[in-house]
């Protein structure tokens, strides 16, 4: 288990510090764009109400306690799950990276009420026009994981 709170809590640590640099110090919630590399990075602000690409996008304090109560249930499942079917060291990472950005998330909508999304990502002429930030690719690599390495087994 300590491997899981490890991983959550620098992902989390690295969501909060990134949420908190994009939108206190670079201000870029006034800026909204940012080019760093374009196309391929930009700092786009978004202020997200609902899941990823704005599904159920709703500026409501119901969406947003049902998407923080979703949030925690999906993280209790997760340290259910890794306690009953303990797997090796990358199951852990990743349950950790799960909840880690699980956690970011809900800090945000607690915070600004909605999820601070800037990383904007555009290639081969293609104009992405939606914005994510490092909880969502935590959430999403943990998921991954999730799958890719439950039923490995623990070292003897």
């Amino acid at each position: 288990m300590p491997t899981v709170i490890i991983a959550g809590v620098l992902t989390f640590l690295v969501d909060q510090i990134t949420k908190y640099w994009v939108v206190h110090v670079l201000e870029l919630d006034r800026l909204r764009d940012m080019p760093i590399w374009p196309p391929f990075l930009n700092f786009k602000m978004a202020w997200n109400y609902g899941i990823n690409f704005g599904l159920f996008q709703g500026d409501t304090d119901t969406t947003r306690w049902i998407l923080i109560g979703i949030a925690l249930l999906i993280s209790g499942v997760v340290l259910w799950w890794i306690r009953r079917e303990p797997g090796g060291i990358w199951q852990k990472i990743a349950a950790g990276l799960l909840i880690g950005g699980a956690m970011g998330n809900v800090v945000d909508r607690l915070i600004y009420g909605a999820v601070a999304d800037f990383l904007n990502m555009s290639c081969c002429g293609i104009d992405n026009p939606y914005a994510f930030n490092v909880a969502d690719i935590a959430v999403f690599a943990g998921a991954v994981g999730m799958v890719i390495f439950t039923g490995e087994k623990k070292a003897a």
